[in-house]
């Protein structure tokens, strides 16, 4: 359930330069790992292999693919918004993206997000999105960046 609901451009514009919230922690766990480096046919060691990562890591164990924690953000953005009375919803890009600090194995992160920048393109809402992920603990995220989304409001 999303912490925030927006219902037109009006209200997504007025949320410029806004925190809009923060996602819940979800853990990154070995078998989820596992599946993304199936999906993605990446196996390196550093992420698959736990004795070897326990052994030969500079980490000390396993850590979660880079793009792994990028393809959460649209469940965790979930979370924080619900944007209504749209026809469609487009991602159009990332800008700025940084990795930070790998995430381990059973680390928990969550998403914060704000709101860079809102724009009408000829009645399409361009919305430029600040997005943190955090991780339990740390203090450097995981990444920094931001994503861009197209909306066709109604």
């Amino acid at each position: 359930m999303a912490q925030l609901v927006i219902k037109s451009f009006d209200e997504l514009e007025a949320l410029k330069g806004s925190e809009l919230g923060k996602s819940d922690y979800h853990t990154i766990t070995q078998d989820q790992i596992n599946k993304f480096a199936e999906a993605t046919i990446d196996h390196q060691w550093i992420h698959t292999d736990p004795e070897r990562a326990k052994k030969e890591s500079p980490f000390g164990n396993t850590i979660a693919h880079g793009y792994l924690t990028v393809s959460l953000l649209a469940y965790l953005w979930e979370q924080v918004v619900e944007v209504q009375n749209i026809k469609l919803q487009v991602n159009y890009g990332i800008d700025s993206l940084k990795f930070s600090q790998p995430v381990l194995v059973d680390s928990k992160v969550r998403l914060v997000a704000t709101v860079v920048d809102v724009k009408n393109l000829r009645g399409v809402a361009k919305a430029n999105i600040g997005v943190k992920m955090e991780i339990e603990g740390s203090k450097k995220p995981a990444f920094e960046g931001e994503i861009i989304f197209l909306y066709h409001f109604k």
